[in-house]
C-alpha cells in the first residue's frame, strides 16, 4: 500500500454489487446496513422483466428495493409485506392471466411505472424516483435501460423467462439460456462508472445463469468487472438452494450442483469466494482455481443475519487486498486470517 494513502475501513468501502433474485436482495439489504449510503450502488438484473396485462414488470428491480426499503414480503422474500389480493381476485373471476400473481400495493407501483416509461422517462430515472419515494437511500441501478430478454431453452421449447418460471414453475428441463437484446444494450447511466469506482464489486447470492449472466451479458459490464478487486457468494448451500431453481438448472445442464460449481462459473471475476459453512471441504477444490475462500454462516433469514454475512464479505474481501479494516482488532485480523485460510 502507497505510504500515505488512508486504509480503507469497512464503513468506507465502495461497493458494487450485482443482484437478483431473493437471495441477492437480501444480502443488498445486509451491504445497505453496515456501508454509508453514498458507498453502495446495487446493480439489478432486468432480464427477467416482462409485459403482463399491459403493464411494465421488473420483478428483481422491485425485489430489491422493497428488500432495501422494508417493504419486502418476509415469508416470500418477494412482493410487498401485507399486501391484498383483490385485484387478482376480481382477474381470476373475470377469466383472465392471474398465473403471475401481482398484490393490490405491487400493482400501484406498476402502474405508475409504466405511466412514466410511456410519458418518455428512463427506467433508471423511474427506479431512481421510486428510491426516493420510498426513502432508499443507496443507489439501485438496472443493468440497462434497453429491453433484454432472458430467454430458457428446454425440452417443452425455448419459454420466455416468467413463463418458465412462474407458469410452468421451473419444471421443464433447462438445457442453456439466450439473452435476447444484450448484444445491443447500452450499461444504464452509471453502472459503469459504479464499478470502475468500486473499491469492491460483490457477486450477491443469485442465480449464476439468469440472475447474474445477463447483467454481465451487457457490452461493457464484464470486462468492467474483471478490472475491479471482486468476490462471489455461493447461492447454492449442500448442493441445493434456498429459494429458486440454480442447483436444478446446474444439474439439468449436466454439472455438479454445488458450490464449487459455482465458483467454475466465475473463475475468471473473483479473487475470493465466500461459501457455507456447510461446504468447507470444497475449500481446496475452490482454491485450486485460484481464489481464496471464506467458509462461513451464509443463510440469511433475518435482517441480523444480512448484516452480519455483509461484514464478512467485506472484511474478507479488504483482508485480500491487502487493507484491513481498521475497525478490526489485531485479534480479530488473525481470526479472520485463520478462518480464510
Amino acid at each position: 500500500m502507497t505510504s500515505g494513502t488512508p486504509e480503507l475501513s469497512r464503513s468506507s468501502c465502495k461497493v458494487a454489487a450485482l443482484a437478483g433474485g431473493v437471495g441477492g436482495a437480501r444480502l443488498a439489504g445486509g451491504l445497505a446496513q453496515v456501508l454509508q449510503p453514498e458507498n453502495l450502488t446495487v446493480i439489478v438484473n432486468t432480464g427477467d422483466d416482462f409485459e403482463h396485462l399491459g403493464l411494465k414488470i421488473c420483478p428483481d428491480l422491485d425485489t430489491v428495493c422493497y428488500t432495501l426499503a422494508g417493504l419486502a414480503n418476509p415469508v416470500t422474500g418477494w412482493g410487498r409485506s401485507g399486501d391484498t389480493w383483490q385485484a387478482l381476485e376480481t382477474l381470476s373471476r373475470l377469466g383472465g392471466p392471474s398465473w403471475f400473481r401481482l398484490g393490490d400495493h405491487d400493482l400501484g407501483l406498476h402502474l405508475e411505472r409504466t405511466r412514466r416509461l410511456r410519458a418518455g422517462e428512463t427506467l433508471s430515472q423511474v427506479t431512481r424516483h421510486f428510491c426516493q419515494s420510498f426513502g432508499i437511500q443507496a443507489q439501485v441501478l438496472p443493468m440497462s435501460d434497453d429491453l433484454v430478454a432472458t430467454w430458457v431453452h428446454s425440452d417443452a421449447g425455448t419459454l420466455a423467462f416468467q413463463d418458465y418460471f412462474v407458469r410452468r414453475k421451473c419444471q421443464p428441463r433447462v438445457s442453456g439460456f439466450f439473452f435476447e437484446g444484450a448484444e445491443n444494450a447500452q450499461p444504464a447511466p452509471g453502472v459503469l462508472e459504479a464499478v470502475a469506482g468500486a473499491d469492491l464489486v460483490v457477486l450477491c447470492p443469485s442465480n449464476p445463469w439468469v440472475s447474474l449472466d445477463p447483467i454481465l451479458a451487457v457490452p461493457g459490464v464484464r470486462a468492467a468487472v474483471q478490472r475491479r478487486p471482486c468476490v462471489g457468494v455461493s447461492p447454492i448451500i449442500g448442493g441445493k438452494t434456498i429459494k429458486g431453481p440454480a442447483a436444478k438448472m446446474f444439474t439439468e445442464l449436466g454439472l455438479e450442483s454445488s458450490a464449487l460449481s459455482v465458483a467454475s462459473h466465475y473463475q475468471d471475476l473473483l479473487m475470493g469466494f465466500v461459501i457455507d459453512q456447510t461446504d468447507q471441504a470444497l475449500s481446496g477444490a475452490i482454491a485450486a482455481l485460484g481464489m481464496a475462500v471464506c467458509a462461513t454462516d451464509t443463510i440469511m433469514n433475518t435482517p441480523q443475519k444480512r448484516a452480519w454475512l455483509a461484514k464478512e464479505v467485506i472484511e474478507f474481501s479488504l483482508a485480500l487486498v491487502g487493507k484491513p479494516s481498521s475497525t478490526q482488532t489485531a485479534e480479530e485480523e488473525n481470526r479472520s486470517a485463520a478462518k480464510h485460510r
